[in-house]
């Protein structure tokens, strides 16, 4: 330590100035350092011995000191920024708006009309030479001069469409980017990682962390730089983001120093020194070695959106993409089917199958619709008036083709509903920002959509139906049981002595009682809720922690075995200076208590202690308090004499056995007061809550009954992991999906459960057949090692508070607040925008309907569409693109939660919405095919239909066109219920935005037909004309009332459309059957409009490889925080459960603290602590990963092949 000293005395006062920051102020240089992060395990040892002696060595270079660690002074710190970097990567600037332009014009449909508008241009402007018109037929009749002239105008006019909806598009895009850079930045200012300046323990934000700094790991990290370990406690560290290998690497400082940035702690404790940060470390190598040096997450997301062009999609980062070309609205949808992280989301498999369909249907009828035009013209001109073929005429043939393409291309664009991609992304765009105000860090989009169909959550006990605010409440000190804490003064001095220096010593340093913030608060608990409990235990009976830490600093702890799941007890081992050794042993009372063959008597002094004697206390005392809900640990020690041999402290099971208790305490954690409530209006939603917790049966149970997830009387099962396991097992000890379905219908608690129980309870439930409808399932989760289990589930939410950075990488939602009301909201949000996406459907498929019949037959009867080409955008761009908006932004209502979850299998359009849509539609169609038959002996005008090619517009198909447009707006009120509901005006007016958009949509529709003239083809109406077809507009709000009295049971005729598919991924042989069904052409076409589905069989294995890629190298790039932090780099520990594996060996049936460590070795879990005692010693750090494209690499998946290989 001599030295230690001296280095830290040469260090303090720092006499370097800035202007000198050479490498020489250091005794090593930036490269230096490189050269030994890349080095690993041995190779590294012998490095560090060879040229520094030890980690020491290297604080001394660094000048800093292990203990004290940097002294925080400014100047000091920006020197060492300057010469060995900062920790982060530096942005890359956003998109201009001209690139997301460019972007939008990618889109099939709209290049396609660019074309046929083009061609149209160039036609109308061609005078063909002097041949008599007359000669060409009827075609030509009625043209003047001043009519061929403004021929141009369709063309033009349909090209500044296009340009108003690019436009439209890529303002989208750029605002939604903007907005996403500002939660990203508010993200990185929240992330903090804890390390020592000056001797104090302080939490720094990642960006400030520089080379040098003495940093506190502990489990659940994810470490955010190189370091090399000074002294650790049972360190075990998960590498498998950076080598693909999922087993534990053992770290200590005298055999494997190197921590690398990106990797995960999955057990233990220590202290390292920062090596190398930003770029410099092995993250940030990884990424220059990818070319991405210098950028983060938005050139990744720049490099996708380019893939996605290439076709070497990988599973596009949405959240950046165009919201509505169709290529980007989509990326939205499209990134969810090749989300490897999940089956494609129920919601997203709905729509593909929808618009696959509705795109079919579409093309067909343009196809018919070309060629009935162009069948009927060629019969008409060269059959019936005998005419030939003549030279000088082709242009004006050609200009009839064309304008028999463009009304084709109409019927498509009017067939695909584009505004559907779009009214997702707004719907799920605006329910993540408000769900922000609930709580609700929303990491991927799709997730807040699903938590709609829940129907099923399992939770945790602590933290999130408790406070977790731990406080001791009784003790059985010395035989006898004080249901308050006893005086010190009751306590025999020896007991009070085991017990003070065995709570002090033997919980982890980081745990600590702060003074309250404000005058009389509550003291602040800082890292182990449940040790902080023990430690206000000390507090009560008069005595400082302090002290012994003081006087046994943590560097003189001989040996830790540090809290995991599998153990549920913590041990420390601690040398005397008679050279004996004393350890103290804490943890689950039954566990501990099996160990103990001696107990402290009344007088302070151990006494044989018999498995009689223990039934007696499991009787008298733990069942007891159980019963009253507290969690029970018991307290014990156990001394080796110093003449015996060292003991092999590897063997843990022959180290931590024969021991002596020195007490059971009861340690009560109150249920949050909003939970019952919050758990009756789930269940009352048909949402089953059960409560997954490591807790002893009894004490669960007692909390289950606080909650309301049990009650009085009910006959639900409460069992714990060992009998679960023993149920659901074969002779063979494999799990059967048919045991399991036997048991989680009932099953309410869980207790006494390890992660890997809570992970194959999920996967059971959702691969479950039983009920009538597939179960969607909710996780909660806080520890390292609830990770499986909230991947395995549909929706995933992690704590923002207690959990670790583990638990919030592995989840799809954060509660910021840790509650369990913030999950109610969700499923509020959650089914909000189900249907809203309903709504919209039914508005948007009424509206396509009616379009493409109209212009189907009318082309078919008229050759001419009664809806002009520019119309048709109006009414179907510009239409679907407000209507996506105003009915996606409609807020949810309590009332949401009063109706079953949708489930799975529930198509999107029900009946109700079917016979809505084709109502409508009828009473539509009737009224504007009266009109156009009808309508010049109704209003008493000419009539237009047969018009010659450039004819001016008719006032008779504007008439047709407005009533059609007045339609579509009362219409889009009537889409705001879907459930039959009679008001439909019931809260417009808390929807600010639909009041807007059916205004603005009205006055611009005023604008289009008295001014719009030519290139609208609108000539202008009477004030008679206008109320007329305002009249037969609001005659849809009668006839829904109609509608809506006809009861849905009758009309079993109706189909439901849009189900989700039984599986939720569409099976790749359907999608290639699909391909095969369609010519080449049609092909083509198809690509632009169902974009959900573009080359999806060719691309699915590329997706893999650059997922697997992305997941196991540069996934960190799409987060959001990532800006200033390689800390999020490798956002996966791998957690190896192949879900089709049989049998995952299991803390069960044996005793499975008997025989702990042969079977941790075994488990493919992680084996960290149970999620009650998760030392996060932390304000919030959230973390969002708006795409999490992680996928859980297994042994035997492509993806670990590769992942090994890199």
């Amino acid at each position: 330590m001599g030295d230690m000293a001296n280095n830290s005395v040469a260090y303090s006062g720092v006499k370097y100035t800035i202007k000198d920051s050479n490498h020489g102020d250091f005794g090593i240089t930036l490269e230096e350092l490189r050269d030994l992060m890349e080095l690993r395990s041995a190779d590294a040892l012998h490095k560090i011995q060879d040229c520094y002696g030890d980690a020491h060595g290297i604080c001394t270079r660094l000048k800093t000191s292990p203990n004290e660690g940097l002294s925080g002074n400014p100047a000091d710190i920006e020197r060492r920024a300057a010469v060995f970097g900062k920790n982060f990567i530096p942005p890359k600037k956003p998109k201009t708006f001209l690139q997301l332009v460019w972007e939008a014009l990618q889109d099939v449909t709209l290049i396609i009309l660019e074309i046929a508008a083009i061609v149209s241009l160039g036609l109308s402007f061609y005078q063909p030479p002097g041949g008599n018109e007359a000669v060409c037929g009827t075609v030509a009749a009625g043209e003047d001069e001043d009519e061929s002239e403004t021929g141009w105008i369709e063309g033009a006019a349909i090209l500044l469409s296009v340009v108003c909806v690019v436009l439209v598009t890529a303002f989208n895009d750029w605002s939604k980017e903007k907005q996403f850079r500002g939660l990203q930045s508010r993200i990185e200012q929240e992330q903090k990682f804890t390390v020592i300046r000056g001797g104090q323990v302080i939490q720094i934000p990642i960006a400030d962390i520089v080379v040098g700094d003495i940093a506190q790991v502990k489990y659940g990290d994810l470490l955010p730089a190189d370091g090399v370990l000074i002294q650790g406690n049972d360190l075990k560290i998960d590498e498998s983001s950076l080598t693909g290998e999922s087993d534990h690497v053992k770290k200590t400082s005298d055999r494997d120093p190197m921590l690398l940035s990106g990797t995960h702690v999955m057990e233990g404790s220590g202290r390292m020194v920062v090596t190398a940060v930003g770029v410099n470390s092995q993250t940030g190598i990884i990424f220059t070695l990818l070319g991405a040096g210098g950028d983060d997450e938005e050139e990744k997301k720049e490099k996708e959106k380019k893939d996605k062009k290439t076709k070497a999609q990988d599973g596009a980062a949405m959240e950046m993409q165009p919201l509505k070309s169709e290529d980007g609205g989509d990326g939205d949808d499209k990134k969810r089917n090749n989300m490897p992280k999940k089956e494609k989301s129920v919601l997203q498999g709905k729509l593909t199958k929808l618009a696959v369909q509705i795109g079919k249907a579409g093309l067909l009828m343009s196809a018919v619709t070309v060629i009935i035009l162009v069948l009927y013209f060629v019969i008409d001109t060269f059959w019936v008036q005998k005419r030939a073929w003549l030279a000088e005429c082709t242009p004006i043939y050609i200009q009839y083709f064309v304008k028999f393409f463009i009304i084709g291309v109409t019927v498509l664009v009017v067939a695909v509903p584009e505004g559907l991609p779009l009214a997702v992304t707004i719907s799920l765009a605006y329910s993540v920002k408000k769900m922000m105000k609930d709580n609700n860090l929303v990491r991927h989009l799709d997730a807040c959509e699903t938590m709609g169909n829940a129907t099923a959550i399992c939770s945790d006990k602590t933290g999130t139906l408790t406070m977790n605010r731990m406080t001791v409440v009784q003790a059985y000190i010395s035989e006898k049981h004080y249901k308050k804490i006893p005086e010190a003064q009751a306590i025999p001095e020896k007991t009070l002595s085991y017990l003070v220096t065995g709570i002090s010593v033997n919980s982890a340093y980081t745990s600590k009682i702060l003074p309250p913030e404000k005058e009389g608060g509550l003291p602040r608990h800082v890292g182990n809720k449940t040790e902080c409990a023990l430690l206000g235990l000390l507090l009560d009976l008069k005595r400082d922690y302090q002290d012994v830490r003081n006087e046994i600093p943590e560097e003189a702890l001989y040996k830790v075995y540090t809290f995991n799941s599998v153990r549920k007890s913590m041990s420390t081992v601690l040398k005397n200076s008679d050279g004996s050794f004393r350890i103290f042993s804490k943890g689950a009372s039954e566990i501990v208590l099996k160990k103990c063959f001696k107990i402290l008597s009344a007088n302070g002094e151990p006494k044989v202690f018999r498995p009689r004697d223990r039934d007696d206390i499991v009787k008298t005392v733990i069942e007891p308090m159980a019963s009253e809900g507290l969690r029970t640990i018991c307290l014990a020690f156990r001394d080796f004499p110093a003449g015996e041999p060292e003991p092999e402290w590897d063997n843990e099971n022959d180290i931590v056995t024969g021991l002596t208790c020195i007490a059971i305490v009861g340690i009560e954690d109150p249920v949050r007061h909003e939970v019952p409530d919050a758990i009756k209006k789930c269940q009352r939603a048909g949402i089953t809550v059960r409560m997954v917790t490591g807790d002893n049966i009894n004490t669960a149970r007692a909390i289950a009954l606080k909650c309301g997830i049990l009650h009085p009387g009910e006959d639900f099962l409460c069992i714990e992991g060992k009998e679960f396991n023993r149920r659901i097992r074969n002779e063979k000890g494999e799990i059967e999906q048919e045991r399991i379905d036997k048991i989680w219908p009932k099953l309410r608690v869980l207790a006494r459960s390890s992660p890997t129980d809570k992970h194959t309870l999920v996967k059971g439930i959702i691969d479950s057949t039983v009920s009538e409808q597939r179960q969607v399932v909710a996780v909660t989760g806080d520890g390292t090692n609830d990770g499986p289990a909230l991947k395995k589930a549909d929706v995933g939410f992690a704590m923002g508070i207690a959990g670790t950075d583990v638990a919030k990488e592995a989840s799809d939602i954060i509660l910021t607040d840790d509650n369990f009301t913030s999950i109610v909201k969700a499923v509020m949000w959650g089914r909000n925008v189900y249907d809203s996406i309903s709504k919209f459907l039914q508005f948007q498929l009424t509206v396509n309907v009616v379009a493409v019949i109209v212009a189907f037959t009318g082309a078919c009867i008229t050759q001419d569409s009664p809806l002009k080409a520019v119309q048709m955008l109006w009414v179907n761009l510009i239409m679907d693109t407000l209507a996506s908006l105003a009915l996606a932004t409609e807020p949810p209502t309590e009332s949401l939660l009063l109706r079953k979850p949708y489930g799975r299998n529930k198509p999107l359009i029900s009946r109700t919405m079917m016979k809505n849509i084709l109502g409508h539609a009828c009473y539509q169609l009737v009224v504007v095919f009266t009109l156009l038959f009808a309508g010049e002996k109704i209003f008493d005008i000419d009539s237009g239909r047969n018009a010659p090619l450039h004819a001016p517009p008719s006032e008779h198909y504007t008439i047709v066109f407005n009533t059609f447009v007045m339609m579509q707006l009362f219409n889009e009120i009537n889409a705001r219920k879907i459930h039959g509901e009679r008001n439909v005006f019931e809260g417009i007016f808390n929807n600010a935005i639909f009041c807007t958009i059916v205004l603005g949509t009205f006055i611009v529709q005023i604008v289009i037909v008295q001014f719009g003239g030519k290139p609208f083809s609108c000539s202008e109406l009477t004030a008679e004309q206008w109320l007329w077809s305002i009249f037969l507009g609001m005659g849809t709000l009668l006839w829904g009332q109609l509608i809506s009295t006809i009861p849905t049971s009758h009309l079993k005729f109706l189909k439901e459309a849009g189900h989700g598919t039984q599986k939720e991924e569409i099976p790749e042989e359907e999608l290639a059957e699909d391909v095969e069904e369609i010519d080449h052409a049609e092909r083509e076409l198809r690509r632009g409009q169902i974009l959900w589905f573009r080359g999806l069989n060719r691309i699915q294995t590329q997706i893999r490889v650059v997922n697997a890629f992305r997941s196991s190298l540069y996934e960190g790039l799409e987060k959001p925080e990532t800006r200033s932090s390689i800390h999020n780099f490798m956002t996966h520990p791998e957690f190896s459960i192949e879900d089709s594996e049989t049998h995952i060996p299991l803390i069960d049936d044996t005793d499975a603290e008997d025989d702990a460590p042969t079977k941790r070795n075994s488990t493919p879990l992680p084996p960290s602590p149970n999620k009650n005692n998760n030392a996060v010693d932390s304000g919030i750090h959230l973390t969002t990963d708006l795409n999490k494209s992680a996928t859980s690499s297994s042994p035997g998946s492509p993806l670990h092949s590769l992942e090994t290989s890199l």
